[in-house]
């Protein structure tokens, strides 16, 4: 045990020499179950030097205060495991004495403030605290304790500087008017539209309502480049009240009688003298998001919390841009046109099945009551177009070029910490030899110095780095978070298109997303079929309905037929054709058709799900026809997998004489392809994927596949 944990325990078993402030004694308020919580970015203007430095020293101090607190987590949790008697005679009562409570954190925090004396200049106790109860619920408290699945997280460790984009703020009191310690929301918004009014709004629009009711693309604000900060109110307001003389009492304007455009004020550190840090808030110009900002911000009563945010921006001063995250007591906004579309998908009666593959998504979806006469088969495919695949290569590109960049100029600043590659040192040899100078080498291209064990003789965290290194960093993680953003665009819109198509009654099989990236890598990055799934589920959830999944071990749906035959197939074999009732179909539209017939015992447990296999076959006699047409063969892009090495949970094949071999031809029906478990690396030159391609290399004895593209509402032949 260290002895700062020796001390700790010690002051935690005497008597305590310093008095805090007790439990409150009046009722707690706590959020009731009918409320709800949704939260709004507004953007922050940092241009002023002066407020771009204090926000940035704010960030500053509060990532060393949590740095500290993690390392502190990591040795108080090392002293737990290693207490083996003292854990096993009482574990609560080891971890109260080691501080590993909500409340010993704290105290920890509290302790480090006391002791840097320049944090009392940018944080407050209140956002240390609440610093100090992230780390114990993020990091301490999910490797003490295991979670639903039985799993424990590891150790604590100090995270970077460029990961802390977060400073937690304290939420305001909703019992004592005019409470907020932190980070404060003042201002209303129609204080703001009649500040930055546009010079071409109609005259006759005066409130946030009527600017919402404008049609879309209709010019709200005019906000300048650089919004100035407003000054404090000052003066005195009248109270309302009347003094035994008769006068009127009145008292000092402050924050709290600011009605003019929206700011956020953070008072400082205790030892600040510098004042108030006044963040204007920038809002959208444009009509068509003013009936959002009406829903959040019109009433302040129930803005609950804001912490403050930042991510990387290029273009931004510092190259950071500043967010205020707003945490509202109401639910999340939707237009009247989104709820009439989830209200349809609600009131649509049908049932579902959802088949993730790697390269597509299948939904296939019946009437609730199996009968035709209710309507028809609806199968839909998703899969990249062409022009998202072109856009995606080029991304990928990009992302290659940027990185190639910075390897090269850390190599450039770092000489010293690389050898030449073997080209370089050839020429070297060559120079040599015919007697010429050696050539200094600004940018060795060879591996990095490293010890016998091949430990690089410096830490990667002490290289000098350029600002142009710094710079296209910033710019690689920009690019990466536009990325998934727009990744994430795409799946809602995808799912708003499904649920309005299939309704909202969808049961998908339940896989690990993560065992395919392991397999297939960057292959996914087109499809995203983790996206996908995930909006779905949040989308059935908003109309009112449930995304159910199944397990794949107790259903075993791609290996079963309508009929209830077992039909065995490999993952190269993408067509089901069955022996017994000679249904051919697609592999993966066949699959989310069986998913459509699953039934669970409990909904939260995907164990508990068994397939309906006489309804499966009632739907195939009753649907006959519908049903094969549907289900008709259609062939899809097969994924590559990445190139080199893949960590698949797969078994080596043997080639005694189970299996094709690699130069062998296949027989017929098993047609060669990546998505078989074979090692990458044993594969054949022409069967390697590399990153970008969406086209395979095709075996000689391989038909030729039939091409086919589909979108999200049509299903056509392109061949």
């Amino acid at each position: 045990m260290t002895t700062e944990l020796r001390d700790t325990a010690a002051s935690l078993d005497a008597a305590p020499a310093r008095r805090y402030r007790g439990k409150n004694k009046g009722k707690r308020w706590t959020r009731s179950a009918d409320i709800d919580v949704a939260v709004i970015r507004l953007p922050l203007d940092v241009h002023d030097p002066g407020a771009r430095h204090r926000t940035e020293g704010l960030f500053w101090a509060m990532w060393s205060v949590k740095r500290a607190l993690q390392r502190d987590g990591r040795d108080a949790v090392d002293a737990y495991w290693a207490g083996d008697v003292r854990r096993e005679r009482d574990a609560k009562v080891w971890r109260l004495q080691l501080g590993l409570s909500r409340e010993g954190m704290e105290r920890r925090a509290y302790r480090h403030m006391e002791n840097s004396r320049h944090l009392a200049h940018h944080v407050t106790k209140a956002l240390v605290m609440h610093q100090a109860d992230e780390v114990f619920e993020t990091s301490v408290s999910r490797h003490l304790f295991l979670d639903s699945s039985g799993r424990r997280h590891g150790r604590p460790r100090a995270g970077r500087w460029w990961d802390y984009t977060r400073i937690p703020g304290r939420a305001r009191s909703h019992t004592i008017s005019r409470k907020w310690e932190t980070f404060r929301l003042h201002g209303t918004l129609a204080g703001h539209l009649d500040t930055y009014r546009n010079r071409n709004l109609d005259h006759t629009v005066t409130t946030p309502e009527q600017a919402a009711a404008l049609s879309a693309g209709t010019g709200v604000l005019e906000q300048p480049r650089h919004l100035p900060a407003p000054m404090r109110p000052t003066g005195r307001i009248q109270t309302g009240e009347v003094t035994a003389k008769g006068t009127t009492k009145t008292r000092a304007a402050t924050w709290w009688d600011h009605t003019g455009p929206l700011v956020v004020v953070f008072t400082g550190g205790a030892g600040s003298r510098r004042g108030d840090l006044v963040l204007p808030v920038r809002l959208p110009s444009g009509s068509g998001r003013w009936p959002r900002l009406v829903h959040f911000l019109t009433n302040p009563a129930t803005w609950h919390k804001i912490d403050l945010v930042r991510r990387r921006d290029t273009s931004a001063p510092g190259g950071w841009a500043y967010e205020a995250h707003l945490m509202v007591l109401t639910g999340g906004y939707a237009s009247p046109a989104t709820k009439a579309r989830r209200a349809a998908a609600a009131a649509l009666e049908r049932v579902g099945g959802i088949d993730g593959n790697v390269s597509n998504l299948s939904i296939v979806s019946f009437p609730h009551t199996f009968d035709p006469a209710d309507g028809d088969v609806e199968t839909t495919r998703i899969e990249p177009s062409d022009a998202e695949l072109a856009a995606l290569a080029k991304a990928r590109r990009k992302d290659r070029g940027r990185r190639r960049a910075l390897d090269r100029s850390r190599r450039a600043s770092n000489p010293g910490q690389y050898r030449p590659s073997k080209r370089q040192q050839a020429r070297a040899e060559r120079r040599q030899a015919a007697g010429l100078p050696a050539r200094i080498v600004e940018t060795p291209g060879g591996a990095r110095a490293a010890n016998k064990a091949g430990v690089p003789k410096q830490p990667y965290r002490r290289d000098s780095l350029s600002a142009g290194y710094r710079l296209n960093r910033a710019r690689l993680a920009e690019a990466a978070a536009t990325q998934a953003a727009a990744k994430d665009h795409r799946a809602r819109r995808i799912a708003e298109d499904i649920t309005a198509e299939h309704g909202a009654n969808l049961i998908v099989e339940d896989c690990d997303i993560r065992t395919w990236y392991r397999r297939w890598g960057k292959a996914l990055q087109a499809t995203t079929p983790g996206r996908l799934i995930t909006a779905l589920g949040r989308e059935c959830e908003k109309t009112g309905r449930r995304m159910l999944r199944a397990s794949t071990f107790t259903t075993t749906l791609s290996q079963t037929c309508f009929c209830g035959e077992k039909v065995v197939k490999t993952l190269a074999d993408r067509i089901h054709t069955c022996p017994a009732c000679g249904l051919t179909g697609d592999r993966d539209k066949v699959s989310a058709a069986l998913c459509a017939h699953v039934h669970l015992t409990d909904p939260d447990h995907p164990s508990t799900a068994r397939l309906d296999r006489v309804q499966a076959r009632h739907t195939q006699i009753v649907f006959h026809e519908g049903l094969q047409e549907a289900l008709s063969s259609q062939p899809q892009r097969r994924a590559r997998p990445s190139r080199g090495r893949t960590h698949a949970a797969a078994h080596k094949p043997d080639a005694s004489g189970r299996g094709p071999l690699l130069d062998k031809t296949p027989p017929p029906g098993t047609g060669l392809t990546p998505n078989e478990t074979r090692p990458a690396n044993e594969r054949h030159k022409a069967h390697v994927g590399t990153a970008g391609c969406t086209e395979p290399a095709r075996h000689p004895a391989m038909p030729a596949p039939h091409r086919h593209r589909a979108d999200i509402t049509a299903l056509r032949d392109g061949s």
